[in-house]
């Protein structure tokens, strides 16, 4: 009797309705919208011409050719990113051989503080040094001067230039070449070297003839990542840039958008970049996609580590120095402006003051509905995306309906997306009369989604590859519908990594700056326009005490994060 009931039961269950055709069509519009609808208006305004009355044309392609403003836009954006991307590699290789492959004092420290630096947003950093280097007002300069008894338009070091330019963003972009080499490094066998090594070679020979062959692909695809990044980039060129009287594509862009705004050259000129960047990601998942090097016969010997010997103090100086510039000296600089009254005063207890956090906190009008709106469009974007990301990882890795795969296409597509680009097409988009949602949060929340999805997607993706299917099978035996598996199944198994992916997608949407600075209004401020705003009147204090509230809830939750006890006892985040 008991086999009956169950035999009924799971007949029932089976009769139920399933709701995996309905999902897998909602999906597939969702993302539709997301990601095809904007980019089909990008691409139709740029054949139309301004006005009531517009019609097909070529003119802005015309325009974006033949204008040498336009040309040189462009051609200082790739030359910049190319800079950017050869030191972020010159810095980040020897870095992660000194941590990966030999007996550097405080090595284990060292990664988590390089993985850290992702947290800090880029034009924050640009900011910092702005304090740091500006020729007026960088507290190196005056220090400078006060040192030599130089004049007051004596500087030593000039931060609003092509050069300063480079060194800023490149601080920020170089933990992209660092994290991926420092892992090729950890699974870069040591048989080999072992054998360079018996056979006489030297540790330097080793090394060049050795090594560095089989990590080859990472430093390429790492710096890829970083000329890809310094190309896209907007918040730190229009910082250091535009005092410096010249435009990279991105900032071109967006004083498109200026009076009087032509919307039809703006998307003419982000079509370029976006195939620009479509090649970048091509090259990169190329170079990744081959192997530098197969091992056979089993598993090799741990990594060789190098004994630095006399070495090692220079080494320690080198690694000192990369961290102070891009992590102590801007944290040093933004924490010392926001508690001081101006940038030049020295740091004592007669200067400090509370004066910044006074004004940001309880004077500033768009304080609280900045922090209200980040926080609320944070919190909404992570919760959503890490959903949508969940269940479309589960389809495509599954393969549980035909045609799953390119939902997979539609989660990953917004990678080559760049942020400004991304702002041109949903403004073309969505401020037109019919969606009228330029000016609200909705228009923001549709940017954070599609930016952050792709993050979202490729997390979720990876987790699901480690877990096998007997149990989800097992529950589709037993009647379960595939989302009921899912829920029931599938995602408490996968707590670590949901919890993961929302701390991400959360960072990553509260220090979005290219794409919401053509999307805010007076009423959608966010704290990264806010601190934009702000750089332009010159107000650094109030600055740091925002950048310093980013940080902390970044950096918060991080923290929570990796204190949240989860199935087997297992916590959040990466583990050292």
């Amino acid at each position: 009797m008991a086999v009956i009931a169950d035999t009924q039961t799971v007949e029932r269950r089976r009769k139920g309705f399933d709701w995996s055709w309905p999902t897998f069509g909602f999906l597939a519009a969702l993302l539709g919208v997301l990601v095809i609808l904007p980019l089909f208006w990008l691409v139709w305004y740029s054949f139309r011409t301004s006005g009531r009355r517009a019609t097909f044309t070529l003119d802005n392609y015309t325009q974006l050719v033949t204008d040498p403003t336009m040309l040189r836009s462009y051609a200082i954006a790739i030359g910049m990113a190319l800079a950017v991307g050869i030191l972020a590699c010159l810095i980040a290789t020897p870095m992660a051989w000194l941590v990966a492959r030999t007996d550097l004092p405080g090595r284990r420290w060292i990664r988590p503080l390089v993985t850290a630096s992702f947290v800090t947003p880029p034009f924050l950093g640009a900011i910092a040094y702005e304090i740091i280097a500006a020729p007026n007002s960088g507290i190196v300069n005056i220090v400078y001067r006060w040192l030599f008894g130089l004049e007051a338009s004596a500087y030593l070091v000039n931060i609003y230039s092509f050069s300063g330019l480079v060194f800023a963003i490149a601080c920020f972009t170089f933990p992209f070449v660092f994290t991926l080499v420092a892992n090729a490094l950890d699974r870069v066998p040591s048989d080999l070297e072992d054998a360079s090594s018996i056979l006489g070679g030297r540790a330097m020979t080793t090394l060049r003839r050795v090594t560095i062959p089989m990590v080859l692909p990472a430093m390429l695809a790492g710096t890829l990542i970083a000329i890809l990044q310094a190309l896209t980039m907007f918040g730190s060129p229009a910082i250091l840039a535009l005092p410096a009287g010249f435009h990279v594509i991105t900032t071109k862009i967006w004083s498109l958008f200026q009076f009087p705004p032509k919307p039809g050259l703006a998307a003419a000129a982000a079509i370029p970049l976006l195939l620009l960047t479509i090649l970048l990601l091509r090259a990169q998942k190329a170079i990744l996609g081959r192997r530098g090097y197969t091992v056979l016969g089993g598993k090799s010997g741990t990594p060789r580590v190098t004994e630095l010997g006399r070495w090692k103090p220079v080494a320690v100086l080198f690694v000192v120095a990369i961290l102070s510039l891009t992590i102590f000296l801007p944290y040093a600089a933004i924490l010392k402006t926001a508690f001081t009254g101006t940038v030049g005063d020295a740091l004592n207890f007669d200067t400090l003051t509370l004066r910044h956090w006074n004004f940001v906190l309880f004077e500033f009008s768009a304080t609280q509905l900045a922090l209200r709106n980040t926080f609320l469009l944070g919190l909404m974007t992570a919760t959503i995306v890490t959903a949508i990301a969940l269940v479309v990882s589960y389809l495509v890795t599954r393969r549980s309906l035909p045609g799953a795969q390119y939902l997979g296409v539609l989660a990953t597509a917004p990678v080559a997306i760049p942020g400004i680009v991304l702002g041109v097409a949903l403004f073309l988009a969505y401020a037109n009369p019919t969606f009228q949602l330029y000016g609200t949060i909705w228009i923001l929340l549709i940017a954070f989604m599609t930016i952050e999805l792709p993050a979202g997607y490729q997390q979720m993706s990876s987790a699901f590859q480690g877990v096998h299917p007997e149990l989800e099978e097992a529950g589709r035996i037993l009647g379960a519908s595939r989302l009921k598996t899912l829920w029931d199944i599938t995602a408490p198994l996968l707590r670590t990594s949901v919890v993961a992916a929302w701390c991400f997608v959360f960072v990553g949407t509260i220090r979005e700056l290219s794409a919401t600075i053509l999307l805010t209004t007076a009423n959608t401020k966010l704290v990264s326009v806010i601190i934009y705003d702000l750089n332009e009147s010159g107000d650094l204090g109030a600055i740091c005490v925002l950048g310093i509230i980013l940080l902390l809830a970044s950096f918060a939750v991080v923290f929570v994060a990796n204190r949240v006890p989860v199935l087997g006892g297992e916590r959040v985040g990466p583990r050292a």
